[in-house]
């Protein structure tokens, strides 16, 4: 059979290229053609209208909302989260097959009812309970917030790094006069105006952080007509001081305000200037007066009282909090609990305190463990693990420089009971450790990259290799310690003819 996917996760980094190479595998090996739409941060190359017209079916493996989906409204569809199609890729090209032959091509399109008002009026939908919509739409906020996250931190960085601490005096690149006009103080050639040029551009894009998240989980929960509500009332959360919890509830506000008015049957009339006049108009008029009158003030008092709660963790605290960051990071490599502690740190960014700095610090530092004592145990011990898993571990070396957990999920879905509590074992050790040290970090990502960019540098090297030497240890020692067959064995038992014995 002829079959499409498309992939897609928050950060559209790890999660959306893994899944898509699985499918390629899976469906290759079962006999059958695919073509994979990776929706990820580098843009997508969307099908052709050729390969749209020759598939049978489409599976749809994704954390966030599938770009321009009316395209497969004809097509049997077979959907599940991204982590499940790096696990478990065969039995979704089971499951594509199943469909394709029990329901044919045309079919899906047919019992699809018709749109009210076009795509323009349409609410995403991400599964069948609240629990799973709303983590939908919080993480599609989150996928467009990370791009800024990742430009600003690293302009903040590189400046602090060029400049120095007292870069955040440095005056305005662009200033204006009395008069209003407008006048440039930069020297090329001096190392300070760079610092202070990549210093304000950086804190440009963190500007926008919580109006994005606002505004992208609102289009996340009623589409189009609620992006203006969403990123208006995430610049109400930034003016009012609500900070990113601000911005959650914005986002949720205007997404809810937007899908309540949407339930409206218009008259005729007004059908068509819905989506671009009467809902961002409404919408907007709602959820400004609410988030500057009612929720506003609250949410920034519940924001101050966070960050003073931050600033005074210390000794034992800032160290147990280091090891829960660290034990969250490695829990599901990239799921919703990583997220969670990604996004709690990120949040803080915004803060600028010392203590929101050296959380950021204890998140990449556990986040990378993973892959890192992954890529160090298979080295140390190959026999314990199976061809494909020593070619991943070769990999793992590289995604774990880099920050990215992901490369350690081939192994947790192999082997979940000893992979994943080691990992969280040596993760947690990273976190604290990082904590303990006093290391800090302005950048939201990067991995071994950015060292030169963080506080106490040699010091967060060696909680990283505390942390990677820990996980490392506890899985060679818990895969030496069970009793059911090497893998190299398997591997000769799983090729061996139908016919032959098998010994034991």
């Amino acid at each position: 059979m002829k079959l499409l996917a498309v992939t897609a996760c928050p950060t559209g980094i790890a999660h959306t290229y893994m899944a898509a190479e699985a499918l390629e595998v899976a469906a290759e090996e079962a006999g059958h053609e695919i073509v994979v739409e990776t929706q990820g941060s580098a843009g997508s190359t969307p099908f052709t209208q050729a390969q749209l017209d020759e598939a049978e079916a489409i599976i749809l493996a994704a954390d966030v909302e599938v770009r321009d989906k009316e395209r497969f409204a004809h097509l049997p569809t077979v959907t599940s989260p991204v982590k499940k199609a790096i696990g478990g890729a065969p039995g979704l090209i089971e499951q594509a097959v199943a469909k394709a032959t029990a329901q044919p091509k045309g079919a899906a399109a047919a019992a699809v009812p018709a749109q009210r008002d076009g795509a323009e009026m349409d609410t995403k939908n991400f599964g069948s309970g609240f629990g799973s919509r709303l983590r939908g739409w919080l993480m599609t906020g989150v996928s467009y917030v990370i791009p800024f996250v990742a430009a600003g931190g690293l302009l903040i960085a590189l400046g602090f790094a060029l400049g120095g601490y007292q870069i955040t005096e440095a005056p305005d690149v662009v200033s204006f006069g009395d008069d209003g006009v407008a006048s440039v103080a930069f020297d090329p050639g001096a190392v300070a105006s760079w610092a202070a040029l990549f210093f304000q551009v950086g804190g440009l894009a963190f500007g926008f952080l919580v109006p994005v998240l606002a505004g992208f989980i609102a289009y996340a929960i009623a589409d189009r007509p609620a992006l203006v509500p969403g990123f208006v009332g995430g610049m109400i959360a930034v003016q009012t001081q609500a900070g990113f919890l601000g911005g959650l509830v914005a986002g949720l506000l205007a997404g809810a305000v937007v899908y309540g008015l949407k339930l409206w049957q218009p008259p005729r009339a007004l059908a068509g200037i819905m989506p671009v006049l009467v809902l961002p108009l409404i919408g907007t008029a709602v959820v400004g007066a609410i988030m500057f009158l009612v929720v506003g003030t609250p949410l920034a008092a519940a924001t101050t009282g966070l960050t003073n709660w931050l600033n005074g963790l210390s000794g034992t605290n800032a160290i147990l909090l280091g090891a829960l960051l660290g034990l969250m990071m490695a829990f599901d490599m990239g799921g919703p609990v990583n997220k969670a502690a990604y996004a709690f740190a990120v949040a803080g960014l915004s803060t600028g305190s010392e203590t929101a700095l050296m959380i950021m610090a204890a998140v990449m530092a556990a986040g990378m463990t993973p892959p890192l004592a992954l890529a160090l145990a298979t080295a140390v011990r190959k026999n314990l693990f199976t061809k494909v898993e020593q070619e991943n571990g070769r990999a793992a070396w590289l995604l774990g420089a880099s920050f990215i957990t992901e490369g350690a999920i081939p192994f947790a879905a192999a082997d979940p009971l000893r992979v994943i509590p080691s990992l969280m074992a040596g993760s947690a050790v990273a976190g604290s450790l990082s904590m303990a040290f006093g290391a800090t970090l302005r950048a939201p990502h990067g991995g071994i990259f950015v060292v030169p960019l963080i506080g106490n540098p040699f010091a967060y090297l060696l909680a990283i290799i505390a942390g990677t030497l820990v996980s490392a240890a506890l899985v060679v020692g818990l895969k030496s310690a069970r009793r059911t067959p090497a893998p190299a064995a398997a591997e000769q038992t799983a090729t061996a003819p139908a016919a032959a014995p098998v010994a034991g």
